[in-house]
């Protein structure tokens, strides 16, 4: 369907309506052009200002008017919408000159005569611009109001058949007094309200009701003239009626308007008698009260139309005020609806009154709710109304009081009220003080837990109190109390971890006491069970709390549990059933702690349960019993199964094929027990039932429960092989029979069947007796509670379903029944309590739960044979005769069919966690598909939901064919049935069935289920349109692309359908309207537009018109009122900002989810963070930089309100990310704001605009603003009731700041590691101060977890800055002047109101402190190393009760905690003492007391880390101490405080081992004596032995397991392994580790390691490496032995491998560095850095060293090695520049060693001249100059060579031609400009080697004739000169050192010519030629005088002329010197030294 055109605009820029046009278009066009003209008209008004609004308004007025007006098409409601907008907008912006003829001409449309449809539809249209028109401008038409609303009103009987237009009636009524406010005519005003009342109670238009509601509750806002007593009485009366009606969106609109008439007349001070006061606060409560002050406007004006009678002024006390409601809630007559819908009065109008009122009047809100609703005897006699009052309570309570609108401090003291002023008044102390009711209490202690869970450790303040009441409470004779006592007190320890043990010791003793007295008089059976349930309860915190838990207790329970069931035989049965009721509750309890605890007992627990679950006898036997008898053995049964049930929950892992066997055998035994009671299980004599209130009936169905319950966790955990066993049982039919047998359900009170019979009930989920004809409890509306180990939970809440305080209360209508604890007491730690919709249902509906989800776990798995049988019985159930006159039960099986047939397709289809199994046969399709077919038409939308969602599964599981014929059954039945339910059951099974199958395997369908929805969503009827646009939008989502190329044409559909008035509440028929009050339809075909969005992805941005046509529809939606739609249209904003942002107008959306942020619904709210969530993780500077100020403060007070948010804590966490190294700065002022900053907290709705003057001062320093914040509020109080309380963050949310803060600082430590100066570490350093203020003021709050921030923050800070100078006295450091607030941070850490954590987080602080050096004097560091001193001598003996500081009590594991810390401590100052000297003196008073302690700590770590369980032996080892016992139930608490500090240990010793002291190596031998001293100093072998110490092994294992561990285990981090290795190589020297390490399996293990982190680990790990390789080479014992043995006793082969094993390790490095050496052609690991070329070097010199100590058999082959490493790295081009100059030095201590052991012809000499070939290859190769890096190695290889010839000159023959061939080289190289320098540098090293070998004399004479004629026959090449100065130089010195005077004699005659003919070719060598001959004539005067004699004349005269010129020229130079200093010349005498 093509998109209509777009209206044009006229030259002013006015967009104009083409008439023509319009009527030219196809029909179904017309619409959507209206709609798209009326849009952009509404947004080209929105976007002018003011004056733009004045001048163009005659335009706009015409184009309105013309639109309200138009015959066809005629305006719906959607374009009615756009018309008001605009409307308003002209006149709140603009002049108001055209006002007052719009506001006649409007009237005149209502007034006009015609009837027919167009002008209905004009009236319609013109009643709502009429309004909108009131509401924006109505204070400048006050005139005028009388008239409009007569009109308003005249046309209500006008509008009786339409629905719609009776609706819009009374909304234009509210929002005309709304605009008019309190000028309105009280005439008019009257007869509007009395209209209202009439129609809000009487109308079948639920529309209509509700806006007669708002309509009432406008006037009463707006005016006063109802503000009395008689009005208000009309009022109730009429919204008591109205508040019964079935659609929530009436009773929210009722409660609405009776909540503001009470909260408008509010008065604290009420006086009752006077009738004409009125309270000050009441003046400011009504908002526009702006008239004449004083009173005299309530007294009635004369004449006035009013009635006469006496109207006394309303005014209401907060009791009065909820007596109005509690009255109406507690008669008999109310119905369920109206008591859910004055819950929600009581929520409107507590929010009403304002924060500041609900906290002041906490106490009296709450007796109210519990006294006069919840105790009140109407409610209390039937259960279902007990329950549902307690959970609206609850609501009302916990959620809207407790979280919504208490503050920290409020939730404090409502906590202090509950504990003090309730709890703590049972039992009765007080004659006055009555004790409460059990109703009372059992409020009080849910309102408490959920207050603790909020509070969390801020409980702390008010725990002894608060544990000492519940403690007393405990003992309640109602069980109720008691299990409700237990869950608080469960919350109440969660809260505050150091009530552990104190509370379970209580209660312990408690318990013992009670059972000791159940045999005498004063027994108490109740009491033992209410203790037991809160022992247990308590014990089950103690895995979520393992520092607080004691392994003692624990003992003491579970022996006092067996013993109790041992001794219980003995006594009287009574007696003897609450004995082994306790047992198995503290059983229960001790289970939770996991397996570690339970494989200990687990043999002797199969035992007693066996014992407690026997195979029944005979049937006869049974039934001689009587009912005592057989209710003590059901409930001896129930009781033991609670125990199994909580071990299957918390213990899978034990659960062997032989427990599961074992188990199931148990279950048996029990359905067999069962089946073998009596028929009649009730009886009227007192004496025989158990429990008075429970009958014989009640233990089976608990029996039942537990059984079905306890086979579902097996079935589900389902070890492999035990399915048969489970199998193999009657456990189907048994399941079946419990949730679908026609007659096996408990019947209904009398009153529900009375009731049922007359037909009062119009569904099953209205019958509302907590039982609802055994239907189940597993549904809720559209929701569908997930199975066990569902994956998706996402169908748990249907997307129509809404969220929130107000919708819980609605929803509870949704089913006949309620959940509350004491139903189940497992309950208490089994699944989480906190969530007021997951209480345990009834037994009787928890039966049928768990039979559900038995079935549907074990139906896939059996044969299709059984599971045909099965269905086709359930079948037979439904069909059975006595379901005729039962219809009730009928709906409830149907119910719970069609979830049971949901549940098993889902766990066929693997949606869950358990064995799939499969529904595949033919046969069983059949009949599943039968049954659901019945259920898919029913009228129940809830039974067709379950259905439609079972058939896709069906399909899913059954493949094409099955699919194909489905498909083609509901396209037939769509067609040929017309009846809505059915068609829209069908809708709905299509959409499923697309969306389980998903677009590919569903392509095949699409065309044809799209041509149905299309179709069905056109029709008429609400529920059919809209399941059919629910499944569109299904289809879309599971369709994906294959759904673009219908994109358009259901873009165009939805747009008609959205603009139809069809398709909208204010249709015109009465039917329609009210379907679509509660089922929205805009709000789907928004879902649709979502979808549509999706399908198009990224393609939206070249898609212009359905672009165009989204946004304008999302720009609709964005404008709606109904929450639902408002989601959608945030939802598809998101989606738009991701697909195209470039459409998107950033601004307007962002200000759009800034301003979500602060609606009222959660939903919302969060929508709205998710959407900020997508925007700011791109850029978040950008969109704060785009919203209104304030958006950061919105977004921290979202977190306050609630702290566990994610989302907007991960906003924060992504900005820290992008903007914390940039903004440092900005980054502590944050987090300093957030910590001091206070929250105001508004008293009412309008009641703050007077005090915002009061404020918190504009002060701009931070310290006196945070004094100011806290002391603001005190000289205030006289301000009475305007006062406005000010408190902080929730503790939560400042805690988190801090975490920021701290992020914020690793950030800068982590960026000022790598870059010398970052800006963000000097910001850092600017803002200190702060820091440590902040860190200051969190270490002394009241809540732990802040405490312990502010010391890691401290912690922190020492690290980055301590070692910082101060910027202005450099002498000093930076953080010395905050010395004393840091000491005064630690202080209270070791208070006694501190926690084991907090104290180990100061201990280690307290060591930064002293290693870092902030001071260096001993005497100086005060109390900090007094705290670390003390800390040490407590805990360095074995003491039952060390303390640190006042911290007592602490619990074993606690202690450990703390010792590691301080043992930790220690050893840090240790390893720092290396550094920083000033530490020896802190360490040496207590070195030698440390070192045992740290080396039995690390033995206490292996044993934990390595120990196999010990717990695994079964209980034969119980004898042992409890330590050892449980030592695997502690071992993964302990293992994490040792693995945080191991490393510290292992490195102390290590560095003490660095140090050789003595008594480090006394201590690693175990020798707690210091041994005696020796005599001659140190023995001279201290470093050799050859046993290890004893400590050896503990402190290599640690080592090499946590380098070798596997990831995810307790590996060891990236940072770690480095520590690890340097500890190791200290560990690893001889005088450590012997030979230990040498051993075959030690060796091999280690190495295989080191291989491993060479491959994988950076370079400063392989450095490590290297380090600790060589040192094993070196100390190896072959390698000692070789130096003073001889070859014949080595012991060789495994030596060799181990030595060849660490030069792998070596060579494996260089490996990783050059590239050419492993022979592949792929590049190296890394690039040669500084740090590259380091490691080389060292790995290089380790080599070599390795290489001396080498076997000489092995030698050799290590040399080649070497020779070849040498060799490569020379021939490699990226070695040249850096590796290579630093590589020489070692080749040359190399091969001088080599030289010592060669001659010709032995091996070395063989591999020294291969590497000199090889050389000379390299070098003819960098010849060819083919890459840049040639040249260099050119040199580098010449300088090689020299070294080679010169270091090993004895291994080669003087006639070896490689000699020869080098020299020829050399020369080459000499004569080439670049190398020449090189070469000559060569030549001088070779000639003149001292002592030549033959082979050396051989090179020398090879050189010398070369070298003359390179001199005197000087070459054109330019650039040599150097060259020949060196050389000319070299060969003089040459002369001297030959041995003869003959030869001498010779070269002189060779050398003088030489240099003359030099001279005489070179003139400017002349002078340096004379220094030259001067240097020869020295050298042997007689050689060099006969040689001269020998010259002839002229050579001898050009001689002289040399030896002259050189003197001239020194001279010369001289004074050009002396010039140069600037020295005068005068100051020749001076220079003696010339």
């Amino acid at each position: 369907m093509a998109m209509p055109p777009q209206p044009p605009t006229n030259g002013s820029g006015n967009p104009e309506l083409d008439i023509p046009k319009l009527h030219a278009l196809p029909s179904e066009q017309q619409d959507l052009y209206l709609l798209t003209f009326t849009s952009d008209l509404a947004r080209h008004v929105a976007s002018l200002d003011a004056d733009g609004a004045s001048s163009h308004q005659i335009y706009v007025k015409k184009e309105l008017f013309q639109i309200i007006t138009l015959p066809s098409p005629a305006p719906t409601r959607v374009i009615r919408n756009n018309l008001g907008r605009t409307f308003a907008a002209i006149f709140q912006k603009g002049d108001r000159k055209l006002l007052f003829e719009s506001i006649n001409e409007l009237v005149a449309i209502l007034n006009a005569a015609g009837k027919s449809d167009r002008d209905v539809k004009a009236k319609h249209a013109a009643a709502h611009c009429l309004g909108t028109v009131f509401e924006a401008a109505g204070d400048s038409a006050i005139g005028l109001s009388t008239l409009a609303a007569a009109s308003l009103l005249r046309l209500v009987k006008f509008a009786q058949n339409h629905a719609g237009l009776r609706a819009t009636l009374f909304k234009a009524i509210g929002r005309l007094f709304r605009g008019v406010g309190p000028s309105a005519d009280e005439a008019v005003a009257r007869d509007a309200w009395k209209q209202c009342r009439a129609l809000c109670a009487n109308d079948k238009s639920l529309l209509v009701q509700a806006n007669a509601c708002w309509c009432l509750e406008q006037l009463l806002r707006n005016t006063s003239y109802f503000d009395n007593s008689s009005d208000f009485d009309k009022l109730s009366n009429a919204i008591w009626k109205t508040i019964e009606s079935g659609s929530p969106v009436v009773r929210h609109a009722a409660a609405a308007c009776i909540s503001a008439a009470l909260v408008k007349n509010y008065s604290e001070t009420a006086p009752v008698e006077i009738p004409l006061a009125r309270s000050k606060t009441m003046r400011k409560k009504s908002k526009k009260q702006s008239q004449v002050d004083g009173d005299e406007d309530t007294i009635e004006r004369p004449g006035s139309p009013a009635p006469q009678k006496s109207s006394t002024k309303l005014s209401f006390t907060i009791s009065t005020l909820l007596k109005q409601l509690s009255n109406h809630f507690c008669r008999p007559a109310t119905g369920n609806r109206a008591r859910a819908g004055i819950a929600i009065c009581y929520m409107k109008t507590l929010k009403g009154l304002g924060e500041h009122v609900v906290e002041t009047k906490y106490a009296d809100i709450a007796r109210h709710l519990f006294i006069d609703l919840l105790s009140n005897p109407s409610i209390i006699h039937n259960r279902y109304r007990t329950l549902s009052a307690r959970k609206y309570i609850s609501a009302i309570l916990e959620l809207v009081v407790g979280r919504e609108m208490l503050g920290e401090s409020g939730q404090l003291n409502a906590a202090k009220f509950l504990v003090n002023d309730i709890l703590k008044d049972y039992p009765q102390v007080l004659k006055e003080r009555p004790e409460p009711t059990k109703q009372t209490l059992i409020g009080a202690l849910s309102a408490l837990s959920s207050l603790f869970h909020s509070l969390g450790s801020a409980t702390n303040a008010i725990a002894d109190t608060c544990r000492d009441g519940l403690l007393q409470v405990l003992q309640h004779p109602s069980y109720t109390v008691q299990v409700y006592a237990s869950s608080c007190l469960r919350s109440f320890v969660l809260a505050c971890p150091l009530q552990l043990l104190p509370s379970v010791t209580i209660c312990m003793n408690s318990v013992n006491r009670e059972l000791g007295l159940l045999a005498g008089p004063r027994q108490s059976p109740r009491r033992c069970v209410g203790l037991a349930n809160g022992l247990s309860a308590v014990l089950s915190t103690s895995t979520a709390q393992p520092l607080h838990g004691s392994v003692d207790v624990n003992s003491r329970v579970l022996s006092q549990a067996t013993s109790l069931l041992k001794s219980s035989g003995n006594s009287d049965l009574r007696i003897s059933s609450t004995q082994i009721q306790v047992a198995w509750i503290l059983i229960g309890g001790l289970m939770t702690l996991g397996p570690n605890f339970v494989k200990i007992h687990l043999s002797q627990l199969l035992l007693l349960w066996k014992n407690a679950l026997p195979k029944p006898l005979n049937k006869d036997n049974m039934v001689q019993r009587n009912v005592l008898e057989l209710s003590f053995l059901a409930h001896v049964r129930e009781c033991a199964l609670g125990s199994i049930l909580t071990f299957l929950e918390f213990n899978s892992r034990l659960l062997t094929l032989d427990v599961t066997k074992r188990l199931a055998a148990m279950l048996q035994n029990t359905t067999m027990f069962l089946n073998t009671l009596p028929a009649k299980k009730t009886t009227d004599d007192i004496s025989q039932r158990l429990s008075p209130a429970l009958q014989l009936h009640d233990f089976d169905l608990m029996v039942r429960r537990r059984v079905l319950q306890c086979y579902t966790k097996l079935v589900n955990l389902n070890p492999a092989g035990s399915s048969e066993v489970l199998l193999q049982t009657n456990l189907l039919p048994f399941a079946v029979a419990s949730f679908a047998d026609p007659d096996n359900y408990t019947a209904s009170s009398l009153s529900t069947a009375i009731a049922s019979s007359a037909g009062t009930f119009d569904s099953i989920w209205e019958v509302a007796d907590n039982h609802g004809f055994g239907v189940t409890g597993l549904i809720r509306g559209f929701d569908i509670k997930p199975l066990p180990g569902e994956h998706s939970t996402n169908t748990r809440h249907h997307w129509v379903t809404r969220r929130g305080a107000e919708a819980m209360v609605d929803r509870t209508l949704l089913s006949p029944i309620v959940g509350a604890l004491e139903h189940d007491s497992i309950s208490l730690y089994i699944g989480n309590t906190s969530d007021f919709e997951d209480l345990p249902d009834p037994p009787a509906t928890e039966v049928v739960n768990a039979a559900l989800q038995l079935f549907a776990i074990a139906l896939p798995l059996q044969t299709p044979k059984i599971q045909e049988s099965i269905l086709e019985q359930l079948t037979s159930f439904l069909s059975a005769n006595n379901l005729q006159r039962d219809s009730y039960r009928k709906a409830a099986m149907m119910v719970n069919i069609a979830f049971a047939l949901l549940a098993a397709s889902k766990v066929a289809v693997k949606e869950t966690g358990s064995a799939p199994g499969d529904l595949r046969g033919s046969a069983v399709e059949k009949v599943m598909q039968e049954l659901l077919h019945v259920f898919i038409v029913l009228p129940d939308p809830y039974v067709r939901n379950l259905a439609s969602e079972a058939l896709g599964r069906l399909c899913n599981s059954s493949g094409n064919a099955f699919t194909s014929s489905e498909v083609n059954y509901l396209v037939d039945q769509i067609v040929a049935n017309r009846e809505p339910n059915a068609r829209s059951g069908y809708a709905v099974a299509l959409g499923c069935i697309h969306s389980q199958l998903g677009g590919m395997a569903a392509g095949y369908h699409l065309k044809n289920i799209l041509g149905i929805l299309m179709s069905l969503s056109n029709d008429p009827h609400p529920v059919v349109h809209f399941w059919a646009l629910e499944s569109l939008s299904r289809v879309a989502d599971s369709a994906g692309l294959t759904f673009s190329s219908y994109v358009t044409s259901t873009l165009g559909m939805l747009a008609q359908l959205y603009a139809a008035d069809t398709h909208n509440d204010q249709s015109a028929s009465l039917a329609s309207s009210n379907l679509e009050v509660d089922l929205p339809s805009p709000a789907v075909v928004a879902r649709c537009i979502d979808s549509t969005i999706n399908v198009l992805g990224p393609d939206l941005q070249d898609m212009t018109k359905a672009r165009d046509m989204i946004m304008t529809l999302v720009g609709l939606f964005k404008t709606e009122a109904e929450e639902l739609v408002l989601l959608e249209s945030l939802r598809c904003q998101e989606h738009l900002s991701l697909y195209a942002p470039g459409s998107m107008e950033f601004t307007v959306y962002v200000k759009q989810l800034q301003q979500a942020l602060d609606s009222n619904s959660a939903q919302i709210r969060d929508m709205a963070v998710d959407g900020l969530h997508n925007l700011m993780r791109r850029n978040t500077d950008e969109v704060l930089r785009t919203a209104d100020p304030g958006l950061e403060d919105q977004l921290w007070l979202v977190l306050d309100k609630d702290a566990q948010h994610e989302v907007v804590r991960n906003i924060i966490w992504n900005w820290l990310q992008q903007t914390g190294l940039t903004d440092t700065v900005a980054w502590v002022q944050r987090c300093q704001t957030i910590l001091t900053r206070t929250k105001r907290v508004p008293e009412a709705e309008g009641a703050a605009e007077a005090n915002s003057k009061i404020g918190v001062p504009d002060l701009q320093d931070e310290e006196v603003a945070g004094f100011a914040a806290t002391s603001n509020t005190a000289g205030d109080d006289a301000g009475g009731p305007t006062q406005t309380s000010q408190e902080l963050l929730k503790w939560q949310v400042r805690t988190f700041a801090m975490d920021c803060l701290s992020e914020l600082l690793a950030l800068v430590s982590r960026e000022a590691i790598s870059r010398e100066s970052s800006p963000s570490a000097m910001a850092m350093q600017q803002r200190i101060a702060d820091v440590v203020r902040i860190s200051f003021s969190a270490s002394t709050a009241g809540v732990v977890q802040l405490r312990i921030r502010g010391l890691k923050i401290i912690d922190q800070v020492l690290k980055l800055f301590g070692k910082t100078p101060d910027p202005d006295f450099a002498e000093v450091t930076l953080l010395e002047q905050y010395q004393a607030q840091i000491g005064s941070a630690l202080t209270p850490a070791f208070a006694a109101d501190s926690s084991p954590e907090l104290a180990a987080e100061a201990v280690n602080v307290c060591a930064t402190f002293i290693a870092t050096g902030i001071v260096t004097d001993v005497d100086r560091m005060g109390r900090i190393l007094k705290l670390l001193v003390s800390a040490l001598e407590n805990f360095s003996s074995d003491s039952e009760t060390a303390a640190i500081g006042d911290l007592r009590g602490l619990s074993s594991n606690a202690q450990i905690m703390v010792k590691m810390a301080v043992f930790s401590a220690w050893a840090e100052l240790q390893i720092a003492s290396a550094e920083q000297t000033y530490l020896v003196d802190v360490l040496k008073p207590h070195i030698a007391r440390l070192t045992p302690l740290w080396l039995s700590s690390l033995r206490e770590y292996a044993r934990l880390r390595f120990e196999p369980d010990i717990s695994s032996m079964g209980s034969a080892s119980l004898s042992g101490s409890l330590d050892t016992i449980y030592a695997a139930l502690n071992r993964e608490t302990l293992l994490k405080f040792y693995q945080e500090s191991w490393l510290n240990l292992v490195d102390a010793i290590a560095s003490l081992i660095d140090e050789d002291s003595e008594f480090v190596f006394d201590a690693l031998d175990g020798r707690t004596e210091p041994s005696a001293p020796t005599t001659n100093g140190k023995p001279s072998d201290i470093n050799y032995r050859d046993e290890p110490v004893a400590f050896f092994f503990v402190l290599f294992g640690l080592a090499f397991e946590a380098l070798a561990g596997r990831p995810g285990d307790l590996q060891a981090s990236k940072e770690q392994i480095l520590e690890i290795l340097q500890a190791l190589k200290k560990i690893l020297r001889p005088a450590v580790s012997g030979h230990a390490i040498y051993q075959g399996v030690v060796f091999s293990e280690a190495m295989d390691m080191l291989d491993r982190l060479v491959l994988t680990e950076g370079l400063s790990v392989q450095a490590v490496i290297v380090d600790i390789a060589r040192n094993l080479c070196l100390g190896h014992p072959s390698a000692r032995r070789s130096q003073g043995a001889t070859p014949a006793d080595e012991n060789l082969s495994e030596d060799i491998d181990q030595l060849f094993e660490l030069t792998k390790i070596i060579v494996l490095v260089l490996a990783g560095l050059v590239p050419s050496l492993d022979g592949s052609q792929t590049g190296a690991r890394y690039e040669l850095n500084e740090e590259a070329v380091t490691l080389l070097n060292t790995a290089l010199s380790s080599l070599v060293d390795a290489s001396e100590v080498f076997p000489s058999i092995i030698k050799t082959d290590l040399h080649a090695c070497i020779l070849h490493i040498f060799t490569t790295i020379l021939g490699t081009g990226v070695c040249q520049a850096t590796v290579v100059p630093q590589s020489l030095p070692i080749l040359k201590r190399f091969v001088t060693s080599l030289a010592l052991h060669s001659h010709t012809g032995s091996d070395t000499s063989t591999q020294l001249r291969a590497t000199l070939a090889r050389f000379l290859a390299i070098l003819k190769h960098a010849q060819q100059r083919e890459t840049e890096a040639a040249l260099p190695c050119e040199k580098n290889t010449i300088l090689a060579t020299t070294l080679l010839l010169s270091s090993t000159g004895p291994a080669f023959d003087p006639g070896d031609p490689l000699l020869k061939q080098f020299v020829d080289e050399l020369i080459d190289c000499l004569g080439n400009r670049m190398t020449s320098k090189v070469a000559a540098g060569c030549c001088r090293s070779l000639l003149l080697i001292p002592k030549k070998g033959p082979a050396e004399t051989s090179l020398a004479s090879q050189l010398f004739p070369q070298i003359l004629s390179f001199l005197a026959n000087p070459s054109d090449v330019e650039g040599l000169d150097d060259s020949r100065t060196t050389l000319a130089h070299t060969i003089v010195l040459l002369v001297p050192t030959l041995d003869t005077a003959e030869q001498r004699q010779i070269a002189v005659r060779l050398v003088i010519p030489a240099l003359l003919s030099r001279a005489s070719n070179e003139p400017k060598a002349t002078i340096e030629t004379a220094t030259r001959l001067l240097e020869l004539a020295g050298a042997d005067q007689a050689a060099f005088r006969s040689v001269v004699s020998g010259l002839n004349a002229e050579q001898r005269s050009f001689m002289e002329s040399v030896l002259k010129s050189g003197s001239v020229g020194a001279q010369a130079k001289r004074n050009e010197q002396r010039e140069e200093v600037g020295e005068p010349s005068i100051a020749l005498k001076m220079d003696f030294g010339s």
